[in-house]
């Protein structure tokens, strides 16, 4: 994958933007080619894929995009989750300063939202459903084909945060769900890149507008030259995850059986549902075990993180494990593990096993 993106960055490094020589004709041919591609893989049309920066972009252009819809036809109300990541939660907490309602469903502590929990909180004027595929924290997954196909009989959009189940669960994204955003480097891309898939469906084209303004690109929604060498690393890693993603899963799994077998020895508890997860995010709360404390002492063996990637350097409580009814003491201490298998080979078990057996006996 690195050497479709050097490739791009060094010898064809033409913007896809300009068509008056050929170096531009080419960058604009290998874009095409990679979004019917990407699209492909969600069962949609080229011209529903938009390419962004990743899936904090993508998400605000979803969310922020349908307020003047909202606010044109009058339905002004949205139902979430309260274990979104914080790239849809402020977004949506933006959206209550501008008199849209959003109820924000607490899923309890399987952390797996019901289907039968969204249907009852939707109105007349709900105009949106977000929830996301995969729970960063936990590894849930969420119901997100099975809700799909209950909005489908409504006027009510869906938009599904899918930047944790790409790749690893992309069969659930051919779902008729509205909008679907995508981080790159959750797949092996290069950071800086994603998509947002925004279906027709029985509208011409979705009532988005666009927040940033500045170029005609990207169907007018997201401004701004294509950055060619990211978009065909993109996807390069979608091709590369498509061929192996079964091996992939696999090898996940079979390192979280390694890793629970070994901790066995600890005392500690899976937060979250294990029936509904995926097989690379696991979060792990032990007994008398302060997981700040655990972190500073895996700092030079694993990278390890209480709560999300983006809110770990805060030690305030997980909104996640919060919302789903964990006391606080465990909400803070909940350990959050998530590997890419080829990428943990050298993964010291024994050792970390032994570290937490120690900390535990030394609490006793």
């Amino acid at each position: 994958m690195a050497e479709v993106v050097l490739h791009w960055m060094t010898e064809d490094f033409g913007n896809a933007g300009s068509r008056t020589h050929e170096y531009g004709s080419r960058a604009k041919r290998a874009v095409q080619q990679a979004r019917q591609y990407l699209a492909s893989t969600f069962a949609a049309q080229p011209d529903e894929l938009i390419f962004t920066s990743g899936a904090t972009e993508s998400n605000n252009i979803a969310l922020l995009g349908l307020a003047t819809h909202g606010e044109h036809s009058g339905r002004r109300h949205i139902i979430t989750s309260a274990i979104e990541h914080k790239a849809v939660i402020e977004p949506l907490e933006y959206l209550q300063s501008r008199g849209f309602e959003v109820d924000f469903i607490e899923p309890g502590l399987s952390g797996r939202v019901s289907v039968e929990g969204v249907m009852s909180r939707l109105r007349s004027d709900t105009l949106l459903v977000s929830l996301m595929h995969v729970n960063n924290e936990t590894g849930v997954v969420q119901p997100v084909v099975q809700l799909a196909e209950r909005l489908r009989e409504t006027e009510t959009f869906l938009h599904v945060d899918a930047a944790q189940g790409y790749g690893k669960l992309t069969p659930d994204l051919t779902a008729p769900i509205d909008m679907i955003s995508v981080s790159g480097h959750k797949i092996g891309a290069p950071k800086g890149v994603g998509l947002l898939i925004t279906r027709h469906g029985e509208w011409d084209e979705l009532p988005l507008e666009p927040i940033m303004f500045g170029g005609g690109q990207e169907r007018g929604l997201r401004p701004g030259t294509l950055p060619v060498p990211l978009i065909m690393g993109l996807a390069e890693a979608a091709k590369i995850f498509h061929k192996e993603r079964g091996q992939w899963n696999k090898r996940a799994a079979d390192l979280r059986t390694r890793l629970l077998d070994a901790l066995a020895k600890t005392e500690f508890r899976i937060n979250g549902d294990q029936e509904h997860t995926v097989p690379h995010i696991l979060n792990l709360s032990f007994a008398g075990v302060d997981a700040e404390a655990l972190i500073l002492n895996l700092k030079d063996h694993v990278a390890v993180a209480t709560g999300s990637a983006c809110t770990s350097a805060s030690y305030t409580p997980s909104h996640v494990l919060t919302a789903m009814g964990l006391p606080d003491e465990a909400a803070s201490n909940g350990l959050r593990l998530s590997w890419f298998p080829d990428q943990a080979t050298d993964l010291d078990i024994d050792g970390l096993v032994s570290l937490i057996t120690h900390m535990q006996s030394q609490s006793a």
